[in-house]
């Protein structure tokens, strides 16, 4: 077993060269790599259109590390939660979010998170290692299978807003947005995939260099150094001017306006000064932003603020011309909800 490599890290060129040394016709691969990314395949048995003798040796030469949904939650609203067993026994989570025009997969990057914004859950969790591309790959395609077979619709969106700092698995990410994009894979296209930042400065000016077509949302929650350093130490090294100015690169590099996710909450960023910051931030970034409906994690400091601070922040951004929308929580009952994944329970076998 320890001999054998995962197949899915290997590029179709390197499949080809494989084929070669053995004997067998360069078309092969083509075969192969459509099974491995276009159709899912999980094992070397189901590529029927491959000789027998030919899959044995390829499931004596290589294995595919499959992800396996051990356990599947529905919430009252139609969320579905999936926690998810990797290859070495770790486990994510992810989610499907139906709305009536859209289904939303909800994907993680990383198995816990290194960083420790104080108000999330998966904080509790210490980041064990980051996932591969094929890992990251094989959420969506468990999400699209749910989201036909539950729903008789097709995926719409992909966000990167589950487990992890998805920049911080950067190379990973990208690799698997590109097979979710290629039509060698899913063939989605890359404007209806959102990658979420707490805000790495250094990182979003790299990706902007890239010149991604798909879109970037940053974590906000305060365009106050002093409140956001205390609730997201990130900000210490990445402070508030800093992303600013990272963001008006990327959108000089990209075009493409930023949306900032930003959580009110009771006594920490409901004032006006706190408002105001905000306006001024948007006003030097082409953005709109998302009001997000906060999902406790205990009884501490961080509590959803009232209805009518948040409409205080609605009405200053519209009057400034600014696009912001308020955003229910789905999924709260079982623990999908923004800030709630954190793996809580022990996972019973889903088959």
């Amino acid at each position: 077993m320890e001999n054998k490599r995962d197949i899915r890290a290997l590029t179709r060129e390197d499949i080809e060269s494989y084929f070669t040394e053995i004997g067998e016709a360069p078309f092969r691969a083509k075969q192969v790599y459509e099974w491995l990314w276009k159709k899912g395949a999980k094992n070397f048995e189901s590529m029927t259109n491959l000789s027998l003798p030919l899959r044995e040796k390829l499931q004596a030469n290589f294995v595919i590390n499959h992800i396996r949904v051990d356990e599947m939650q529905r919430s009252n609203d139609g969320t579905i939660k999936n926690a998810v067993r990797l290859y070495d026994g770790k486990v994510v989570e992810s989610v499907l979010i139906p709305t009536d025009n859209r289904i939303t997969a909800c994907i993680s990057s990383q198995v816990g998170c290194s960083l420790d914004c104080n108000f999330c859950a998966t904080a509790n969790l210490k980041r064990m290692r980051n996932l591969n591309p094929d890992e990251i790959y094989d959420q969506v395609v468990a999400i699209k299978n749910e989201a036909e077979n539950f729903y008789g619709r097709p995926l719409t969106n992909i966000v990167f807003m589950g487990m992890g700092e998805p920049l911080m698995n950067y190379k990973n990410v990208l690799e698997a947005i590109e097979k979710i994009t290629s039509p060698d894979g899913l063939g989605m296209s890359p404007k209806r995939i959102t990658v979420s930042t707490v805000g790495l400065a250094k990182m979003i000016r790299k990706l902007a260099d890239e010149e991604p077509r798909f879109k970037l949302a940053l974590s906000l929650h305060s365009a106050r150094d002093e409140v956001r350093d205390k609730i997201m130490s990130i900000n210490l090294k990445n402070p508030v001017e800093e992303l600013r100015q990272a963001l008006e690169y990327w959108y000089s590099k990209t075009k493409s306006r930023v949306t900032l996710e930003y959580v009110v909450w009771r006594g920490i960023n409901d004032q006006k000064i706190d408002i105001d910051a905000l306006v001024r931030f948007c006003r030097s970034v082409p953005c709109k932003v998302n009001l997000i409906e906060y999902n406790p994690i205990d009884d501490g400091i961080f509590q959803q603020a009232d209805e009518e601070a948040v409409l205080a922040y609605v009405k200053a951004l519209e009057a400034a011309g600014i696009v912001a929308t308020i955003r229910k929580s789905r999924g709260k009952d079982i623990d999908a909800a923004c800030g709630q994944l954190a793996n809580k329970n022990e996972l019973e076998i889903f088959n």
